[in-house]
């Protein structure tokens, strides 16, 4: 479980062409890459995401603000979303004061079936949602223009429902074809018959 933002309704950059070079007429100039800024005049908030690396289950919900009230609020949704036959809950944390509030160490006595596991400072590739965040960008707001923070969040909801649909589970690290292959060298002894 964790945050993803402050996100901002706004230009997020995708893949586009650009004459780097003058048509041979002389027509036209080289054009630059440019992209129109954009400082949360159109909306911001976070989103607060849920994920079940078994399974590869996600689930979003949008807040304004990064409070304590909302974390235990989604808390509850999530309370809400996991099966009721489910034992036991492991929630891995950051280390983000919000996660250490006392409100929420009186959810976890509401709920005895949630466990909080919080990962060491720095090592946030201990927590599968990280990488998550990443898929879910770039199936949401990659190369897409947002008007109002409303559209961003439509974005997230379809995004996370695809994702919902084609899920599958979630292995930590890297996958087979993008592991180096041994080379022979001097650490590496030739087969005898």
């Amino acid at each position: 479980m964790d945050q993803m933002g402050p996100e901002s309704a706004k230009s997020n950059r995708g893949p586009e062409l650009v004459r780097a070079l003058p048509d041979p007429a002389g027509q036209r100039p080289a054009e630059r890459a440019m992209q129109e800024l954009a400082y949360g005049r159109r909306g911001k908030g976070y989103l607060f995401g849920a994920f079940k690396p078994i399974d590869g289950a996600a689930f979003t919900q949008d807040y304004p603000r990064r409070t304590i009230a909302n974390w235990v609020d989604f808390l509850g949704l999530v309370e809400e979303w996991i099966p009721p036959e489910i034992e036991h809950v492991y929630a891995i944390l950051d280390n983000l004061n919000v996660h250490r509030a006392t409100d929420v160490l009186l959810f976890s006595l509401a709920h005895p079936r949630w466990e909080f596991v919080f990962q060491p400072k720095a090592a946030a590739y201990l927590n599968l949602i990280e990488p998550w965040w990443k898929i879910l960008r770039s199936l949401a707001l990659k190369g897409r223009r947002f008007e109002t923070w409303e559209e961003v969040v439509q974005a997230v909801k379809d995004a996370t429902a695809y994702w919902n649909k084609h899920r599958h589970p979630f292995i930590w690290g890297r996958r087979r074809r993008h592991q180096p292959r041994r080379r022979s060298g001097v650490g590496l002894l030739p087969r005898v018959a």
